[in-house]
């Protein structure tokens, strides 16, 4: 407020503006109204502090071994390696571009690791970690972005569904299979991934409306990573992402998304509420995308380091090695051998990224169309000529 709208004020009061009592106490219980909504945190969902010390929830516990323990610390590690990598050959360009997860490792290996063989996953083009738990080549990830081919996996294999660049319209594809596997009388589920960005799209909107109303066994997994791009979510909506769940009639929950215990717990029991016929979830998982959006971006221009610094402090895979280190599940030699693997899995991908060959200039125009196409035909004929021109010297 400025000094001369400040004056403004004080002179029509002393004016004579008259106002009640009752106007002003009404007035003044608004204002504190609003002021206790915006400090109020929602609840968020935790089992792992950022220091490490393990927590108990009344309604999400889980119990692991210690072997467990160490497979969801090793998936997350190979992802961040596998992850780091992948953004070391783009910058040498060996890529044209990567979408890094840096930071969300435990969001994506906790809940993929509390899905079943026979669920169905439907992901954006970031959820390394869950193509990772799903058995996916890694390097497959790399060639769609290399510029090879357009996935590289059969995604009836791992029931993994092919990366989607088109913001949110992976969830109308889950719904449908999940509103299939409904009538088919499976009891099998589907896990859909998008971003908060993609929260404000129509299509996720309207998988919502689907999925309740026809009461799909599907969960709806927001990876909130605070940034859309350059946008914070404050500027994208005015309640916690979980809670727009409410108004579609379904069920919405907050998990700390840097706490893999946390998100395998919520994650197992959305999926198994889904399997029992009693509809969707929504999760939204608060994290962090610690590293630019994609290569192309830089986030220094919109976002500040310290905000980055306070979430190093909630590093998901640091909290974890605290914690099993405290407890006995893990030994000086463990890191060492899982040290020497993520180097191993390093070299691997580089090696093969770089003899990944180049695919047939043609190839483009197969499968687009089962039986063929005349438009197809046509394009094709006319691309062949334009590299053929080439041979014979005659392009420009």
């Amino acid at each position: 407020m400025t000094v001369e709208s400040t004056a403004a004020r004080k002179t029509t009061r002393s004016s004579g503006a008259k106002r009640t009592a009752s106007a002003r106490t009404s007035t003044t219980k608004k204002t504190s109204t609003r002021a206790e909504a915006n400090v109020t945190e929602p609840e968020l969902v935790q089992l792992l502090t950022p220091e490490g010390e393990r927590v108990q929830h009344p309604d999400y516990d889980i119990d692991l071994s210690a072997e467990e323990l160490r497979g969801l610390y090793r998936d997350m590690v190979l992802t961040r390696r596998f992850d780091a990598e992948a953004t070391s050959l783009q910058r040498q360009g060996e890529l044209g571009l990567w979408a890094s997860l840096l930071g969300q490792e435990a969001a994506q290996i906790g809940s993929g690791r509390a899905l079943r063989d026979d669920d169905y996953v439907f992901p954006t083009y970031r959820e390394h970690g869950v193509a990772w738990v799903r058995g996916v080549d890694p390097t497959n990830l790399l060639g769609m972005f290399r510029g090879v081919n357009h996935g590289g996996w059969d995604p009836s294999t791992n029931n993994f569904h092919l990366y989607t660049i088109v913001l949110g319209s992976q969830t109308l594809h889950a719904t449908g299979y999940a509103m299939g596997i409904a009538k088919d009388g499976a009891d099998s589920a589907v896990l859909a991934y998008f971003g908060d960005g993609a929260s404000s799209q129509g299509d996720v909107n309207e998988s919502f409306v689907f999925s309740a109303v026809y009461n799909a066994p599907v969960v709806f997994f927001c990876q909130n990573n605070q940034w859309a791009i350059s946008e914070p979510t404050e500027k994208q909506t005015r309640v916690p992402l979980y809670q727009r769940a409410a108004g579609f009639g379904f069920p919405g929950v907050r998990v700390d998304g840097n706490d893999v215990l946390a998100c395998l717990a919520v994650t197992r029991s959305a999926l198994e509420r889904a399997r029992r016929g009693e509809g969707p979830t929504l999760i939204e998982a608060f994290t962090y995308r610690m590293a630019a959006h994609t290569t192309s971006d830089d986030p220094t221009k919109y976002r500040r380091d310290e905000e980055r610094e306070a979430w190093e402090a909630k590093d998901p895979i640091q909290r974890l090695k605290t914690y099993m280190e405290n407890e006995g599940h893990a030994d000086a030699a463990f890191f060492e051998e899982l040290e020497a693997e993520s180097e191993a899995l390093g070299k691997q991908v580089r090696e093969v990224v770089r003899a990944m060959p180049v695919p047939e200039h043609m190839a483009i125009f197969d499968n687009v169309y089962a039986d063929g196409h005349a438009l197809v035909d046509e394009e094709r004929a006319e691309f062949a000529a334009y590299q053929a021109s080439f041979a014979n010297g005659e392009a420009e």
